[in-house]
């Protein structure tokens, strides 16, 4: 359930439904974009693994084949920061998009598509 808590001066609190996210979560049309990771140099949606590890590698990163083979791992000498992303890029998601961007903030960003 989704929806905004309003608060009266009689100290009655509410919920107040959000029917556009309702709809969506129950099957009805989805009014939510999709989101992508966006490569900024070339301004690039990222739509494989291959095509990321192309771009991190060139930004310092190496694959990482130490962890848990359940996911893609990569890291940096030069930092403590590790990116790991789940083996099948259908699970990729904006979780994962959001920590590379956090990582390489000047390189990537997330864009509603």
């Amino acid at each position: 359930m989704s929806g905004v808590w309003h608060f009266n001066p009689d100290g009655v609190i509410r919920l107040v439904g959000n029917p556009q996210a309702e709809g969506s979560s129950h099957g009805g049309s989805s009014s939510r974009k999709r989101q992508v990771l966006v490569y900024l140099p070339t301004g690039q949606v990222v739509s494989s693994y291959s095509s990321l590890e192309q771009m991190l590698t060139g930004l310092g990163w190496e694959r990482y084949y130490g962890g848990d083979p359940d996911f893609f791992q990569f890291h940096k000498h030069s930092s403590i920061d590790l990116i790991s992303l789940p083996r099948e890029f259908s699970k990729f998601g904006s979780v994962h998009m959001f920590d590379i961007v956090l990582k390489n903030s000047d390189t990537f960003r997330v864009r509603d598509m």
